[in-house]
């Protein structure tokens, strides 16, 4: 059988990667502490639960439409004037099988093969596959701490060409936790759209995102351009990763398009999913998912702390989400070995650089603290032993 030469190109996800050794070591009777994946312990908020069990025993759960539940189109609507005061039309809201669906018709509705897009580098892995799997010919922008790992004005004009389409942008960003801020997001907006460019703003964890210093929220892209084209999912404010749940804001030309692809890329999102999640947006399930909020920095206080201990550098502070983005050269190893000896010889599960782009690939590692605080401390301790071991034998 002969296998497309998209699917032979395609790299693995080494988060999934290690996951799967972590897996089989666990299998082998040892406990392993999971820093690979950004997955919230916490689970869907309680009243989200107690909804799908009750929709699981009384509803026939049909299909719904391509576009989503119409009430939890106005719900997320909603949610963006009272988290953020922006008013977004219902209509212009798609409900998307998690955000990576989003992603795909995006990119299905935007991107011709050879169109030339913009993507900093470290970033999520999967946005370029996406890309690239529609024949978008990606340029990864080389990032760096100075511009805390996110592209900045200067980065986009210096490498825009007659070619480029159409950049995108994750703020806070995975694999650092950086956001970039909300005047220079402005502007490289404003650069891309009067060069007749689309712009995709990956908002996936911004309600994760520290508050600004006059104390109000962080900004939603759509607050200075309201033509972007935004991606959001439940899975990390949320806390609901398993439930396949996400969505797209987008400007209202497009949806029509984007319908058409949903029906015939995947028919409509899981329909008891869409049901509950209207329970996300009342005050109760809102004010758990704050207090998660709240957690989610005290655990990064403790893991900076921890690795300052250890004397792993974290070169840019993390601001939202619940990625730290390790500099491990200090090691004598680099990230892959790192990772890969972490996992053998700690039992401490870790995504090497390599995952995320190449610029900065080989000398950091990203651990994500969306485990528990229990877990938070003793992978601590584990690779605390395990670099001063290292640095015995050195």
């Amino acid at each position: 059988m002969k296998v497309s030469q998209r699917a032979q190109s395609i790299t693995p996800f080494l988060a999934m990667e290690f996951g799967k050794r972590a897996a089989e070591l666990e299998a082998a009777g040892h406990r392993v502490i999971r820093f690979n994946i950004g997955e919230p312990d916490f689970g869907a908020p309680p009243a989200v639960r107690a909804e799908l069990q009750r929709i699981a025993a009384d509803t026939a759960l049909p299909y719904t439409g391509a576009l989503g539940l119409p009430a939890l189109r106005e719900a997320i609507a909603g949610f963006y004037q009272q988290a953020h005061g922006v008013h977004v039309a219902p209509e212009r809201v798609v409900v998307t099988a998690g955000a990576s669906a989003a992603l795909l018709l995006l990119t299905a509705a935007l991107v011709d093969p050879g169109d030339e897009v913009l993507v900093g580098d470290p970033s999520y892995p999967c946005n370029r596959q996406f890309l690239s799997g529609f024949g978008a010919d990606v340029r990864l922008v080389p990032t760096d701490a100075a511009s805390r790992f996110q592209l900045d004005l200067a980065a986009v004009q210096r490498h825009w060409s007659p070619r480029t389409r159409g950049l995108m942008v994750a703020t806070p960003s995975n694999p650092t936790g950086t956001s970039v801020p909300p005047a220079e997001l402005a502007a490289i907006c404003d650069w891309a759209r009067a060069h007749g460019a689309w712009r995709i703003i990956d908002e996936i964890y911004l309600n994760l995102s520290d508050a600004q210093a006059d104390g109000r929220p962080a900004p939603t892209v759509l607050a200075t351009d309201p033509g972007a084209c935004v991606i959001n999912s439940f899975s990390k404010y949320f806390g609901m990763t398993g439930w396949r749940l996400g969505w797209a804001v987008v400007p209202e030309a497009l949806v029509p398009a984007l319908e058409r692809l949903a029906q015939n890329y995947y028919i409509c999102a899981p329909t008891p999913a869409q049901m509950a999640a209207l329970a996300c947006f009342t005050p109760e399930s809102i004010a758990v998912c704050e207090d998660r909020k709240r957690e989610f920095a005290e655990r990064r206080a403790l893991v900076l702390q921890g690795l300052r201990d250890i004397g792993l550098r974290v070169p840019v502070a993390p601001d939202g989400a619940f990625y730290a983005y390790i500099d491990v050269s200090g090691t004598g190893l680099d990230a892959m070995a790192f990772c890969e000896q972490a996992l053998q010889q700690a039992h401490v599960a870790l995504t090497p650089g390599q995952d995320f782009g190449f610029c900065s690939a080989a000398s950091h590692v990203r651990l994500s603290y969306a485990a528990s605080r229990a877990d938070l401390q003793e992978g601590l301790a584990r690779l605390g032993r395990f670099v001063a071991a290292r640095r015995d034998h050195g």
